[in-house]
């Protein structure tokens, strides 16, 4: 078995709605979840974060604190090992990208409705990371 380091964006707007991605690939394909990915060799999180919220949605963000980790099982006995960072957007146009088939800003109430990757608002939530509805 495999650890794979990843890192994901928890990503506010003024009304404090929360920036999602849905997934175009495996794993979570035509989930909503949080911008991240994989860590790159000889990339730090934060390096990581910044490139992959751009890549999947055009924006750039200055990474702030960590929120929280979580694990989550992939193909053939790998573990996904996702460090979660708060990020604040500061330039660029919100459209998707990469392996985003869509990218939208949603609040708590919309993500409820949505179908998001397991845990998604209780694990933000538990983190304080997202406000209450």
């Amino acid at each position: 078995m495999s650890t794979v380091r990843c890192v994901g964006a928890i990503v506010l707007d003024e009304a404090g709605r929360l920036l999602v991605v849905r997934r175009g690939r495996p794993p979570g394909e035509g989930l909503w979840s949080i911008p991240g990915g994989r860590v790159e060799p000889g990339e730090s999180d934060a390096e990581a974060v910044a490139r992959e919220v751009r890549e999947e949605t055009g924006l750039v963000v200055r990474v702030g604190g960590y929120a929280g980790t979580i694990h989550r099982p992939g193909l053939h006995g790998t573990t996904y090992e996702v460090h979660d960072y708060l990020a604040t957007v500061v330039g660029g146009t919100l459209r998707p990208g990469d392996d985003a088939a869509e990218a939208r800003w949603a609040s708590v109430a919309e993500l409820r409705a949505m179908p998001t990757t397991e845990a998604l608002v209780e694990t933000l939530t538990g983190w304080g990371a997202l406000p209450a509805e």
